[in-house]
């Protein structure tokens, strides 16, 4: 190895440009027994005896049923107009299907009380407690452009028009 030397004889000689790398791989050296010595502590694992599970298949999601009132008080199911006892009939079929569906119950704002309190309390003594009241929203509660554009262009079901007179 050429060390420089403070000797005046050899003026010309040019100055020394080799890196001393010794100090550096006794670093390295150094730090690679400090990770050889520390490496197996961090790898200390805890015996445990953990129970078998086997996923479930997801649950089928539910039917969603479309209930109607209209401001006359008749009642459509899906957009069928139902007559007498057919909505008892149908939500007792409703309540013996797994999952059990929604209901989502869409009232006129002019409709009265008292068809939507018997079909809250027919939907709850079949067991569907699932139950959810659709509103419109007015035109001016829309401040997102994005979201104003999306739910026009997401499909609604329609409220049945008042049905025609005696046929």
């Amino acid at each position: 190895m050429a060390f420089g030397g403070f000797e005046h004889s050899h003026a010309h000689q040019r100055p020394m440009a080799e890196i001393n790398v010794i100090p550096l791989i006794d670093v390295m050296l150094v730090l690679l027994v400090i990770f050889i010595i520390t490496a197996p502590l961090f790898s200390n694992a805890i015996k445990l005896d953990l129970p078998d599970a086997r996923g479930s298949q997801a649950p089928a999601k539910p039917e969603a049923i479309q209930i109607a009132i209209n401001q006359d008080g008749m009642v459509y199911w899906n957009n069928q107009k139902l007559e007498g006892r057919e909505l008892q009939v149908r939500l007792e079929t409703a309540a013996r299907q797994l999952p059990l569906p929604e209901l989502h119950l869409r009232a006129d704002k002019n409709a009265r009380y008292e068809p939507i309190a018997q079909l809250l309390s027919a939907a709850q003594q079949n067991g569907l407690t699932k139950l959810s009241f659709v509103t419109d929203l007015p035109a001016s509660s829309a401040p997102n452009p994005a979201k104003s554009a999306a739910a026009a262009t997401a499909p609604r079901p329609s409220l049945p028009a008042t049905p025609p007179g005696p046929k």
